[in-house]
Order: C-alpha cells, then sequence, then structure tokens
C-alpha cells in the first residue's frame, strides 16, 4: 500500500475516534443510517446523471491504483532507451528489433518502432505528443468525476438536513425540547457524513489520481525527449544525463547536502 495513503488513512480513523468518542456525549447520535443513505444515494445518483456509464464503472476500478504504491519505473525506462540508442547508433537495426517485444513501456515501444521505421522524426514527435495529451485528458475527467462528488456530498448532506428540520416541525407543538433536540442532531447528521465523504474520501483520491497524471506525464515527456534524440543520433551518455533530469529529485546540482572542507581549510592556521 502507498505509505501516504495508510498514513492518511490511519489519520482519518484517529480523527473519527476523538469526534465520536471524545467529543459527543452519546457516540451512537453519530450513527444515522437513513442520514447515510441519503448522502450515499445522492451522490451516485447524480455522478450517474453527470458521466457516461463507462466513465463511472472505469473511475471505481481506478480506487486500488489510489491505495498501492504503483512505480513508474523510469530509471529502467531511461536504461533502456539508452541501451537501444546505443544499438541504434552502431546500426545494428535487428538487434533493436529483437529487444522491442522485451520493452515494458508501450509508449517507449512505440517510439522505437517508428525510429527503426524511419519516419519523420516531427511525425514521431507529433504523434507521441498527442499520446501525451489524450492520457492526460482522459485522466484528467477521471479525477475530474470524484472532485464532482465531492462537490455533490455535502449538497446531499444539506439536503438530509433540510429534510430533518421539516420532520423536526411536527414536534415543535409537542413543546418537548429534549425530543426536539434529538431531533435536531439526527437532522444535521447528514450534513456532516456529506462534509466528511467530500473531504476525507471524494476529494483526496481526485487529488491522488491527479498527482499520479503529473508523474506518468512526465515520464513520458522524458521517454518523447529520449526518442528525440535517438532520432538525432545523440551521443548515449548526454542522453543518460538529460533523461535524468526529468526524474531528478531536487538535489542541488552545484553543492550536495554536505560538502567536506579541502584539506588546506580543514586547519586554517597552519601554514
Amino acid at each position: 500500500m502507498n505509505p501516504s495513503t495508510l498514513i492518511g488513512m490511519i489519520a482519518s480513523v484517529a480523527l473519527l475516534v476523538v469526534v465520536v468518542f471524545f467529543a459527543a456525549n452519546d457516540p451512537a447520535r453519530f450513527v444515522d443510517w437513513p442520514g447515510l443513505g441519503i448522502v450515499l444515494a445522492g451522490t451516485l445518483a447524480a455522478t450517474f446523471l453527470s458521466y457516461p456509464l463507462r466513465e463511472v464503472v472505469r473511475c471505481v476500478r481506478l480506487l486500488p491504483t489510489v491505495l498501492r504504491n504503483e512505480r513508474l519505473y523510469a530509471h529502467d525506462d531511461i536504461d533502456e532507451v539508452v541501451r537501444l540508442s546505443r544499438l541504434w547508433l552502431k546500426g545494428d537495426v535487428i538487434a533493436v528489433e529483437q529487444a522491442l517485444p522485451h520493452i515494458s513501456n508501450p509508449f517507449l515501444r512505440t517510439g522505437v518502432q517508428l525510429v527503426i521505421d524511419r519516419v519523420d522524426e516531427a511525425e514521431i514527435f507529433d504523434l507521441l505528443h498527442w499520446r501525451i495529451e489524450y492520457l492526460r485528458s482522459r485522466e484528467s475527467a477521471e479525477a475530474q468525476l470524484f472532485r464532482g462528488m465531492a462537490a455533490y456530498a455535502p449538497a446531499f448532506g444539506m439536503l438530509g438536513t433540510l429534510v430533518g428540520l421539516i420532520n423536526l416541525m411536527d414536534l415543535l407543538g409537542a413543546g418537548d425540547m429534549k425530543l426536539i433536540g434529538a431531533q435536531l442532531a439526527i437532522a444535521l447528521m447528514t450534513t456532516f457524513y456529506g462534509i466528511l465523504l467530500a473531504n476525507l474520501v471524494f476529494k483526496p483520491v481526485a487529488v491522488k489520481l491527479e498527482r499520479r497524471t503529473e508523474e506518468r506525464i512526465v515520464v513520458m515527456n522524458m521517454v518523447l525527449q529520449g526518442i528525440s534524440m535517438m532520432c538525432a543520433q545523440r551521443s548515449p551518455s548526454m542522453m543518460r544525463e538529460t533523461l535524468k533530469s526529468f526524474v531528478a529529485n531536487y538535489e542541488d546540482e552545484v553543492h550536495d547536502a554536505y560538502t567536506p572542507p579541502r584539506p588546506d581549510q580543514q586547519n586554517p592556521g597552519k601554514t
């Protein structure tokens, strides 16, 4: 499981425990199945009205992706494109063709195949850039679905609260303040459920998917740059250093975190 997701889930459970068991007089008041049903059913209904069924099903299948720690294998792609570039510079086209079925990245495999087929570099760039934009558009729509659910959930929470307040009007004539207070607490629970689902489930999932898309696009742009340099027959060493800059972890290119002093600076008093 993704460590950040695990930490977030633990923090969410801890928050609920604090709210329910330590900040409430009666924890049972936070259990209202009809109110939860209104929020969930309303959110799902609005989602199915807003998006095609195939998109909703595809987004549901993405939920395990949010939970697991997905690797992008960017460094493996760098090694692969550098190795293929060396073979291409040597003119060993047969070796490059034999290596194609073993390339795990389909985006890289397509680019190398186009290079082997002697497709013009500008056309290769246009095709691969189109695939990047298509992925960006598709996965942005997937994240947007969860952002839509995050907007729907509080709205249906308010709807449940309004239904509870309407029912509460029947009790005002009786004048039993204890019963009125209990019914008012139940009415407000739907708003609680809506805000909770929006900010601890739907919106975090949307942010995770957006971040995943950004990382995938960085890797695809790196591969695109590698294919472009392969077409231009650049040096494999130069290619490796250029592609590593796409996946750098913000290291300082000038100084490390700790640079030991030069021998002549260790004892400045000595001559």
